[in-house]
């Protein structure tokens, strides 16, 4: 009987407590949620004394000593009259403070450091006066009761603002982000080296010693490309890109293999002249903007490619680090009518949405020395492509584009209208002549599942001579198989079959007694390759590509090309 009693008088403060908060809050709370009478409390009471049946209770002397602060503990209510008095937490949109509800002891200390700061602020503006000093003894029994929390409580704010103050320091920019890409590639080819019909030599820059023959010399290389990319934005919709490059990749070009078709995607940058020595230079300068909610364009100072910026080219296999191991093999030869540089090639291109169906993309793509002043050069005066394309989107799953692009070239031996993929007679059909060309595609892709893609395109261009009439038609297809996440997500296996950039039709010989530049016959493209993601941050990608009449020539040998591409991105 004395260990109920002693329980009961350990209780009381707690009843008394929990009698003044009800009786604080009946103001407040409807009636509906009162309780019905005390019979609650008699309840509660009676299981005190139940709980003391054949147990001891030792005495708590200290409200440390509890590991949660309750309502009822003077702590609690201490610290309550301080929130209402200062006004030091604020917990709720409603501006109020609901000291209603346990807390843990640190939760509890949160509070009481935030009303330390309040007071210690109103002491720091010579408003001490209104700080009573009843309060303050308060304040500082509080402070030796919680001294444990509040120690690890600070020591925790003080390790948060110095990890802080070390990333402030050591962020690249608040407003630019790093990436890049770095690629490792073996590769080599096999078969013997093309030839072109006609009477011009074919084997342009290699050795004289070598022109009677026509074996395969080319190596296994190993080589690399590496592609810092800042990209940074003002308003968070923009975005300026600059993208530094360096590469030790040699082409599978002409001059090794008879051919330009035997290039891979990767094997460098797009401008003519471009370094193999690993040397860093500024690759790729733009910015990008929309202009209310349907139109986007994207201004570059170099080295402009129209499938680089909004000229979709509706190909899952575009990418030269993830996609296809030819160059041929990721899009359509028409999106690479101009041979860009990087000393000039400047050019705007733009895209517009209708609605989510239909879209219109175009660019104005300028001379590879659009900086120069000279009279057949500038943006205006010299080389040029204008291209514009509708993309149609009948399903969620369908995207077809039809694309025209107009283009002039004032005539060297340099002259590439199909960006390296083709014959070379397709490459140059007038040998440095002027020429203005009208060139029209048609793209393809069909998502039949999440895992299967099908799609193609064809590429028709009719080039003309302006010292003559001499005229001739180029043509090109492929078609194509992906499987996205094949075996694993974020690998991809591909299929390619098509024909290169070929001369079907022309006028013009070199001279009189010369054949016509004509390719007659197509060169059949077959290609497979799979990118198996290693990590989140890595892929190697096998891949070989096969050449069946290279040049358009079937008196020509089979070629191979093979390459395993190692793909970091970061």
């Amino acid at each position: 009987m004395p260990k109920i009693l002693w329980k009961l008088l350990l209780a009381s403060p707690a009843i008394l407590g929990a009698a003044w908060a009800t009786s604080a809050n009946a103001q407040s709370v409807p009636s509906a949620n009162r309780p019905a009478d005390n019979s609650s409390t008699l309840q509660q009471v009676g299981a005190y004394g139940a709980e003391g049946q054949g147990d001891s209770f030792g005495q708590v002397t200290s409200v440390s000593q509890f590991s949660d602060v309750r309502p009822t503990d003077w702590a609690f209510q201490a610290l309550q009259s301080l929130v209402e008095r200062y006004g030091c937490i604020v917990g709720y949109p409603d501006k109020t403070y609901r000291g209603n509800r346990a807390t843990t002891r640190y939760e509890f200390a949160a509070g009481l450091n935030a009303c330390l700061d309040k007071i210690q602020e109103l002491i720091a503006a010579a408003t001490s006066d209104f700080v009573r000093k009843e309060d303050l003894e308060v304040m500082k029994k509080l402070q030796e009761e919680f001294a444990a929390e509040l120690a690890v409580l600070r020591g925790r704010v003080d390790a948060l603002e110095v990890r802080t103050a070390t990333l402030e320091k050591q962020q690249f920019s608040t407003t630019t982000k790093l990436s890049g890409e770095v690629i490792f590639a073996v590769a080599d080819t096999f078969g013997d080296r093309a030839t072109r019909t006609g009477n011009d030599s074919f084997l342009a820059g290699v050795n004289a010693a070598n022109e009677g023959s026509f074996e395969d010399e080319t190596e296994t290389i190993f080589a690399d490309r590496v592609r810092l990319s800042l990209d940074t934005s003002f308003s968070g919709k923009d975005r300026l890109r600059t993208r530094l490059e360096a590469k030790n990749i040699e082409p599978f070009r002409r001059g090794f293999t008879g051919t330009n078709e035997t290039r891979l995607a990767f094997d460098g940058g797009s401008g003519a002249g471009d370094a193999a020595d690993n040397s860093v230079r500024l690759d790729k300068l733009y910015y990008r903007f929309p202009i209310g909610d349907k139109l986007r364009i994207q201004i570059d100072a170099i080295n402009d490619e129209v499938y680089d910026g909004y000229v979709n080219p509706l190909s899952p296999f575009e990418s030269s680090g993830q996609g296809a191991v030819s160059r041929f093999g990721r899009f359509n030869p028409i999106y690479r009518l101009n041979n860009p540089g990087t000393t000039g090639s400047a050019g705007v291109t733009f895209e517009y949405k209708f609605s989510d169906a239909l879209l219109l993309q175009g660019g104005y793509l300028a001379d590879p020395n659009s900086n120069d002043p000279g009279r057949t050069n500038g943006i205006f005066n010299g080389q040029y492509t204008a291209i514009g394309q509708l993309v149609f989107r009948p399903t969620r799953t369908i995207d077809v584009g039809l694309t025209y692009a107009r283009s002039y070239y004032p005539g060297n031996d340099a002259t590439n209208i199909t960006g390296s993929t083709g014959s070379g007679y397709a490459a140059n059909p007038f040998l440095g002549s002027a020429m203005s060309t009208d060139s029209f595609g048609l793209q393809l892709q069909w998502r039949l599942t999440p895992k299967i893609t099908i799609g193609g395109w064809g590429g028709y261009t009719r080039a003309y001579r302006k010292t003559n009439s001499d005229e001739a038609e180029i043509l090109n297809w492929a078609a194509f198989l992906a499987l996205p996440d094949f075996g694993r997500k974020g690998n991809l296996l591909g299929f390619l079959v098509g024909s290169p950039p070929k001369v079907t039709d022309t006028d013009f010989r070199a001279n009189a007694a010369a054949r016509r530049r004509l390719d007659e016959e197509s060169t059949l493209h077959i290609e497979a390759f799979y990118r198996f993601r290693v990590t989140d941050n890595i892929s190697i990608t096998p891949g070989a590509f096969v050449l069946i009449n290279p040049e358009g020539n079937d008196l020509n040998d089979t070629q191979f090309v093979g390459v395993v591409r190692t793909t970091f991105t970061f």
